[in-house]
């Protein structure tokens, strides 16, 4: 038996021992055949390390038919452009941590073009033949703290400005505002942000705050109000169920309603110490239920139906643990797409309601 990490894993090997999730559940037993889907079950589930047999249960040539199959996501983690964004979007999220903490504890101005600089050249440098979703997608193993939360609300949120055609100079406000908008959630006691339990009612009073210590930060800084204002205001919805204020739809600032987007997408597809990032499509279904009343209709209209375009052609593992490739989007459900499965059978999840995507794999 040999412990092996799962980026290691080689299709035909067999499993020695059963491999179970964090919460307890099986995902393979023992003496299980492996082959490049079930690999990628155990990379989503966030399997580390399985127990490999070192000589096969089953001696006979195995079936390879399946072993083709190569996901999508494992496609970007092992291309050039990957390797080169992983390594600099590190550098930029240590670079937004060393600015909140000279702000924080020196009152050190905020460089609005030197932040604005390093996510615009991000951006500009590796969202070209990738798509921003794409990579921020395969980075969730790799960096889910507080700053790269920052950096991609920001990206996402700039994404949006320009699906919303707004001038260049308006984009940077709201890249800033992106970068900014949780500044407060430092000053608020790391063990309630990483608790893993839920918080107290008290605690939970505590983390409300965090929107208007970020604007309490932010008033003394030359900075454009509509970025004080999200700090102020991201967590506002527009039918009043928000905080700290409960505002409604137009006393909410539009870039505080932006960054609420991007926020909330960002936030709820994030690992985080209390649960596993949900799968986006499971995030766009949220929003289809409930977004037209939570969020500005214009921008969360916009959004469902362009980012729902990113994951075209993205594989996806199913509740029933048959994997396929998203083929055509169904306009009136934009969570159920129509797919293509392994064994070539096509499934239109719309239809389907016994089966939804378990994730983006």
């Amino acid at each position: 038996m040999t412990k092996t990490a799962t980026k290691d894993l080689l299709a035909g090997t067999y499993t020695a021992t059963p491999v179970y999730s964090k919460t307890g559940q099986m995902i393979l037993p023992a003496h299980t055949l492996l082959t490049t889907q079930q690999i990628s079950r155990l990379e989503f589930y966030g399997i580390e390390w399985v127990n490999i047999q070192e000589v096969p249960a089953d001696t006979s040539e195995p079936d390879t038919k399946e072993e083709e199959f190569v996901s999508f996501s494992q496609k970007i983690r092992k291309s050039r452009e990957f390797h080169t964004f992983k390594v600099d979007y590190k550098n930029k999220t240590e670079i937004l941590e060393s600015s909140f903490e000279n702000l924080l504890t020196k009152n050190t101005p905020v460089e609005a073009d030197k932040l604005l600089g390093q996510v615009s050249s991000l951006y500009a440098n590796h969202f070209t033949s990738l798509s921003v979703f794409d990579m921020l997608h395969n980075m969730r193993q790799i960096d889910d703290s507080t700053f790269a939360h920052s950096v991609n609300v920001a990206l996402i949120a700039r994404m949006l400005g320009e699906w919303l055609h707004l001038p260049e100079e308006e984009l940077d406000v709201l890249t800033l505002a992106g970068l900014l908008h949780d500044i407060g959630k430092c000053t608020i006691d790391p063990k309630i942000l990483s608790k893993p339990e839920a918080l107290t009612s008290v605690e939970f009073s505590q983390v409300k705050m965090h929107p208007k210590n970020g604007a309490n930060i932010l008033n003394s800084q030359k900075l454009d109000s509509r970025i004080k204002l999200a700090a102020l205001m991201h967590h506002e919805r527009c039918d009043g169920s928000g905080y700290p204020a409960g505002l409604k739809r137009d006393e909410i600032s539009d870039f505080a309603k932006i960054i609420a987007i991007a926020d909330v997408y960002d936030a709820m597809t994030s690992n985080r110490c209390y649960r596993k990032g949900l799968c986006p499509f499971e995030v766009i279904a949220t929003f289809e239920r409930e977004g037209l009343e939570k969020y500005e209709t214009k921008y969360i209209l916009v959004f469902l139906t362009r980012i729902i375009d990113t994951y075209m052609g993205n594989s996806v593992l199913l509740n029933d643990g048959s994997i396929g490739n998203i083929l055509l989007i169904n306009s009136q459900k934009l969570s159920r797409p129509l797919l293509r499965l392994t064994n070539g059978e096509y499934v239109n999840l719309a239809k389907r309601p016994d089966l939804y995507i378990q994730g983006i794999i």
